[in-house]
């Protein structure tokens, strides 16, 4: 039986951290760890990226805890498998509006902006919706009738097409999911999306142990 595959949930103070770690001991048997510290992230072979919040008081923290230059060297030199969920998606790109012009981890090319809905649609943009699937992604191969994820946020990424996995339409259509390389972001909340959430867990982690598999070989 082959080593369990270490997972490191970053924390930053910005995230809901032991949520995430309880839906992943509902998909399988992993060694999960929430942790800042530089040498249990290199040494990880998968990293999660959360986000509750603002995005320029997410890159603030980041850069405090001295976890900029770390998660670069493990997720662009490295290549670890990562997934950015929620605020953690939008930390991905170039920069967001967000209160003010702020720089992001610059992972995918893109950029986050307020949303603008047509009609009168509510932003925050809270509760369920369903995906709009792009051509196909071995990611959501799984979705079927049921494609419905739970979202909370006011801010939306806009970046290429082929970095596109999924959309969503809320007053026009906007990024839900996406990938590039080795890094995946999810804007939705999978682990409050109940049987749809875990199944994207699920597959996303067996993407990337797939990557991990192949970087081992």
């Amino acid at each position: 039986m082959a080593d369990k595959l270490s997972v490191a949930i970053i924390d930053y103070e910005m995230g809901n951290v032991k949520s995430i770690e309880n839906a992943i001991a509902h998909i399988g048997d992993f060694n999960v760890v929430i942790t800042a510290d530089s040498s249990v992230i290199l040494s990880s072979d998968i990293i999660i990226l959360p986000g509750v919040g603002a995005f320029p008081d997410a890159m603030k923290k980041l850069s405090e805890k001295g976890l900029i230059s770390v998660l670069n060297e493990a997720v662009k030199e490295l290549k670890k498998p990562t997934i950015g969920i929620c605020l953690g998606m939008q930390l991905l790109f170039d920069s967001s509006e967000e209160k003010e012009i702020t720089k992001g981890l610059g992972w995918i090319p893109g950029k986050v902006s307020y949303m603008h809905p047509e009609g009168d649609l509510r932003v925050p943009h809270i509760g369920w919706n369903s995906l709009i699937l792009q051509p196909a992604d071995i990611i959501f191969d799984y979705l079927h009738a049921d494609k419905d994820f739970y979202f909370v946020h006011s801010l939306h990424v806009v970046c290429d097409e082929r970095y596109t996995m999924a959309k969503f339409d809320y007053g026009g259509l906007m990024t839900a999911a996406v990938r590039k390389d080795n890094v995946v972001g999810m804007q939705f909340h999978p682990e409050k999306s109940q049987k749809n959430g875990l199944l994207a867990l699920s597959s996303f982690f067996k993407w990337a142990s797939s990557m991990v598999g192949q970087h081992n070989a």
